[in-house]
């Protein structure tokens, strides 16, 4: 049974063109296209969708296809800033099909992840998506992990995550035989996959539906529209204008924003609650040698510690048979900052102003300085990546991508774990329902939070 959504309640206070771009002489959108709305110049006129979903990364495009595939009739249109779909969270991660075993029982992490897989695998074979169920140890290498890799154990059969064992060296060996361990848990379940080409057959499936993708639309504006005697039929119809910096407009009824890094602040242009704040941090990975690939098979976690706020570096994968190693957890200057020095004034002062990081940094400050450090010297994270493959040595590996997590945190601090949806009042906040927080396993649980944000549009909005 799907849980119910959880809400941060926010008060709420009071955007198309002419033919050009892939619109029917109905005003509605061609099915089938993808291009930037207009060629140049001002609109000839305002074009409108029954909703519009916010956001063209993996979770914004599954639940636009969700909302075509369960009401063909209604047009729907994915806004989305950059040129491309799917080129930052869902471009920059690990590719791990989660398993779901790390998350609290009963949480909506939990239950998502697990019924994502699934649907993830299933779709990956109904669209001839290349995948791999390569599987993965979470690896106790000193004594004192053991009782924490038990209740992990626990946990996971808890959530009802398929396969799950405990093993010991001698079975440690046989799957990796590189690895040294104590003790770990088998997580046979777990698999690898290329995130953006799962995000790009969703987009697809949603425009072959009739929907309809506008690129290079960054949001500016979300605002009611205006009453005017050319535009007071369709500022009834369709109240809600959504403008972008080049002062193109978009009109619809009903908003999903599924923004990513940028949760907060659509949040706030609609007139909803600006918390939880995102913080972004960078986590760069290093690469395996090819040369030195054998040394691992799948995926090598460590057991997780609750002291601290992200799990630590890890051995995986990928679908062109590269490894990939990591990643560290340090703070990005920038919101999309994949690089060390990519500096953002406006991103850091949010950051120390409206969010509680302060606060997080005293709580966690040896455990940043570390990060800090092992992002700096390469051997500081060899040296972490031996107490797993011993033969692994500074000379094996090189720098490799970068990723930014958009993690949501409340006023006090604390890293906010599980998925949050927000909905408001007054005239725009009961026509908007916010994604605002979907950190790991969110890719994972894509199909499966997409069915939940139908599910809770439907209800809301009376679809």
């Amino acid at each position: 049974m799907v849980p119910a959504l959880r809400y941060i309640r926010g008060a709420c206070g009071p955007a198309l063109g002419g033919f050009p771009g892939g619109f029917s002489s109905a005003g509605r959108p061609a099915p089938g296209r993808s291009w930037p709305l207009y060629q140049g110049g001002r609109p000839a006129s305002t074009r409108s969708f029954d909703v519009v979903v916010i956001g063209g990364g993996i979770v914004g495009l599954a639940s636009a296809r969700a909302l075509i595939l369960r009401h063909p009739a209604l047009s729907i249109g994915v806004l989305e800033k950059e040129k491309d779909l799917a080129i930052h969270q869902t471009g920059h991660n690990s590719g791990v099909i989660h398993s779901g075993i790390y998350y609290k029982p009963e949480s909506l992490k939990a239950k998502l992840c697990v019924q994502g897989a699934a649907l993830i695998y299933e779709y990956c074979k109904q669209k001839g998506i290349s995948y791999k169920q390569c599987g993965k140890l979470i690896v106790a290498v000193e004594q004192e992990e053991i009782p924490r890799l038990q209740a992990l154990y626990e946990r996971g059969r808890q959530n009802g995550v398929q396969g799950l064992r405990l093993i010991q060296q001698e079975d440690i060996k046989k799957k990796e035989p590189y690895c040294r361990g104590l003790m770990a848990i088998d997580c046979p379940y777990t698999g690898i996959v290329d995130y953006r080409q799962v995000a790009l057959s969703f987009a697809k499936d949603f425009q072959e539906a009739g929907g309809f993708v506008l690129t290079n639309f960054e949001v500016k504006d979300i605002e009611l529209a205006k009453e005017s005697p050319s535009r007071s039929k369709d500022g009834m119809k369709y109240p809600i204008v959504i403008r972008n910096t080049k002062g193109e407009e978009v009109q619809c009824q009903y908003v999903v924003t599924c923004a990513g890094l940028y949760s907060d602040r659509i949040s706030e242009l609609s007139g909803c609650n600006p918390d939880p704040q995102i913080v972004p941090f960078r986590g760069d990975y290093l690469i395996l040698k090819p040369e030195k690939c054998y040394l691992v098979k799948g995926n090598i976690y460590p057991v997780p510690d609750s002291r601290f706020p992200f799990l630590g570096v890890h051995f995986t994968p990928r679908m062109d048979g590269s490894i990939w190693l990591g990643p560290n957890a340090v703070l990005a200057f920038k919101r999309e900052g994949y690089r060390p020095f990519d500096f953002s004034a406006r991103d850091i002062m949010d950051i120390i102003i409206k969010s509680g990081l302060i606060k997080l940094v005293f709580q966690n400050f040896s455990y940043g300085v570390n990060e800090m450090y092992k992002a700096c010297f390469l051997s500081a994270t060899v040296k972490h990546l031996q107490k797993f493959i011993p033969e692994i040595t500074v000379s094996d590996i090189l720098r490799g991508p970068a990723g930014v997590r958009a993690q949501a945190l409340d006023r006090d601090g604390n890293l906010i774990e599980d998925f949050v949806f927000d909905g408001g009042v007054g005239d725009i906040g009961n026509r908007i329902l916010h994604v605002r927080n979907a950190p790991s396993p969110a890719a994972t649980s894509s199909l499966a939070i997409s069915g939940m944000i139908a599910d809770e549009v439907q209800q809301r909005f009376k679809l």
